[in-house]
């Protein structure tokens, strides 16, 4: 009788563990979708305490339809406003941040927008520091495809070289 009950205990087990799965998997994921587009991975760099503004990045973004798109804005709730941003190197060869009106997205191309990449969004004014493990709504703006609502999770960025790797990201 007792092994029939662990049997039966084991067999419950594993279907609320695959019934779990099912159903917290998708909630798991981090790729969002809008129309043609696929936005991959949102993430943000923790800040340092004080800090008054932060940076959002996207593992990658992708147009698979046949039609241009850009992203011509984003906001969200933890910052006064969100500014698109591209890193440029000036006649003095010292690195400069610059906000841009839009991202152009061509169709059936995959841009990426990473740590220490070209183009980030930037968030100005903070309303509290992003610590690591945080989550938080970021709104996409798109000029044909319309707003898409995505979850920012605040992490360290791969190969951090240090625990303040993301203090290292001035404007």
């Amino acid at each position: 009788m007792t092994r029939a009950v662990s049997l039966r205990q084991r067999a419950f087990a594993m279907l609320v563990a695959a019934c779990l799965a099912v159903t917290v998997g998708p909630l798991a994921a981090h790729d969002f979708r809008l129309g043609p587009l696929r936005i991959d991975h949102p993430y943000a760099t923790p800040t340092p305490t004080g800090a008054v503004n932060g940076a959002a990045y996207l593992r990658s973004i992708r147009n698979t339809g046949d039609a241009p798109d850009r992203l011509i804005g984003a906001s969200t709730p933890v910052a006064r406003t969100v500014e698109i941003h591209r890193s440029v190197v000036d006649a003095t060869q010292v690195m400069r941040m610059r906000a841009i009106d839009c991202i152009d997205l061509p169709p059936k191309v995959e841009l990426q927008l990473r740590h220490g990449g070209e183009v980030h969004l930037m968030l100005i004014d903070l309303k509290r520091p992003l610590t690591e493990g945080d989550r938080f709504p970021l709104t996409l703006q798109f000029q044909k495809a319309g707003e898409r609502e995505v979850t920012v999770w605040v992490q360290k960025p791969r190969g951090s070289a240090s625990p303040h790797a993301a203090a290292e990201h001035k404007h």
